[in-house]
């Protein structure tokens, strides 16, 4: 659904199509709006959350919000969990200390919202009144 204003308001099925999709959605709107030299940075703050609202709630619905005000854009995902975000602590990352054996070759991940927070101007959690929460950046074209 786009808004009077221009926003882009959707659900989505939590899938691994979601975050495709929403990529593809958030991407229009940044170009319609004349946004895309930010759009790299935009489309993978958009990936990395609707990837952690699919995972903390797969199968459920998702919310896509793409509005923009006098300070920016804001991407924010709404998932139906009521438990907010936490970022792992900061540590060097190399490849040494990564595990690379085939048992937990997809366990190395967990740096999503460490990567929103270095792209981003803002960002932040809250917990929606009527249930769920909302995970938000602010990006400034």
């Amino acid at each position: 659904m786009t808004t009077a204003t221009g926003d882009l308001i959707i659900s989505l099925a939590g899938s691994a199509a979601a975050v495709g999709l929403a990529r593809t959605l958030a991407g229009a709107r940044f170009h319609k709006w004349g946004y895309s030299h930010v759009l790299d940075d935009a489309l993978l703050i958009v990936s990395e959350l609707v990837t952690n609202a699919v995972d903390r709630t797969p199968h459920a619905e998702l919310r896509l919000q793409v509005s923009r005000d006098a300070h920016g854009v804001i991407v924010a995902v709404w998932d139906g969990a009521s438990d907010l975000p936490e970022a792992r602590p900061k540590v060097e990352l190399t490849l040494d200390g990564l595990d690379l054996s085939e048992e937990a070759f997809d366990d190395n991940g967990g740096w999503g919202l460490h990567i929103v927070q270095a792209l981003s101007a803002a960002c932040g959690a809250m917990r929606d009144p009527c249930g769920g929460k909302w995970v938000w950046a602010r990006i400034i074209p």
